[in-house]
């Protein structure tokens, strides 16, 4: 995916920080290893977490 989203946070020093898309990742994996009982592997769970991430950020845009 090429859109990342942009820095998810207000740029520090002159140098952005962590892109939109990787926040989105981050907030889905803290809150499937708050809840989970499943059996997923963490890669599995890093696959899913992007995958919403993609999605997010395309309806993001749908929605301009």
């Amino acid at each position: 995916m090429n859109n990342d989203g942009g820095p998810a946070f207000a740029v520090n020093n002159g140098r952005p920080g962590m892109s939109l898309r990787d926040y989105f990742a981050g907030q889905y994996v803290a809150g499937w290893a708050a809840r989970s009982v499943s059996a997923l592997m963490w890669h599995e769970v890093a696959e899913n977490a992007y995958r919403v991430a993609d999605a997010m950020l395309k309806e993001r845009e749908a929605a301009k």
